[in-house]
């Protein structure tokens, strides 16, 4: 199965966020990281370009990382089961539990599957929420945009450490463990960049992470 074609994922869970509208300041953004990836040179794509507004560019890239997890979670679905995970984890020491603080407000425990469903809901009402991710090009940023982002790349780095831990075995056999690496390189220069997820919540790949940021 190519981690590039959608497989047999579930598609109403697993739906890739569309970009930003042609002309907008988040379609040239969009253009900008496109380029440097081109480049090779993760640790200059991640930076703010100069002049651009620092939360145009966390909301440009919020959307393009929900989009690579998507599609990367979406080649395990079949491998990635409510029996073969129970619950949502990241090796023996760590379990996650889902609560949105809305619909569900007191953590639950559910299957990694669940967990991943939920989440992926969660992240694209916050990115259709206009009055959090603006579309209008000068529409004004909420006073808690950060925080937003902060949580969105908390819970979208569990599904990294989730694949790792549990899945990665089954990503070697498929051949996809280079494409795993460069998406979460790019996501952890970015979000150290950015300082968008404290320490602790590193640990469950903590020396994956910091053979990334010391290289």
């Amino acid at each position: 199965m190519s981690l590039f074609g959608l497989g047999s994922r579930n598609q109403k869970t697993f739906r890739p966020k569309k970009s930003a509208p042609s002309g907008s300041k988040g379609a040239q953004l969009q253009k900008h990281i496109d380029a440097t990836l081109g480049s090779g040179n993760l640790r200059e794509a991640v930076k703010l370009p100069p002049g651009e507004d620092i939360n145009e560019w966390l909301a440009v890239n919020t959307v393009d990382f929900f989009n690579q997890v998507n599609i990367l979670f979406g080649t395990l679905t079949e491998f990635c089961t409510p029996n073969n995970c129970p619950t949502m984890t990241a090796g023996p020491k760590y379990e996650y539990r889902w609560a949105d603080g809305i619909t569900i407000k007191k953590p639950i425990e559910v299957s990694a599957p669940k967990y991943v469903e939920y989440l992926m809901d969660w992240i694209e009402s916050q990115l259709d929420d206009e009055t959090i991710f603006p579309q209008k090009l000068g529409a004004p940023f909420p006073a808690n945009f950060r925080d937003v982002v902060k949580t969105i790349f908390k819970r979208l780095f569990r599904v990294y450490a989730h694949i790792y831990h549990s899945h990665f075995q089954k990503i070697v056999s498929l051949k996809e463990e280079a494409h795993l690496n460069t998406c979460f390189k790019h996501f952890v220069l970015f979000t150290w960049e950015f300082r968008l997820i404290d320490k602790a919540e590193l640990a469950p790949l903590q020396d994956l992470v910091e053979s990334i940021i010391q290289f």
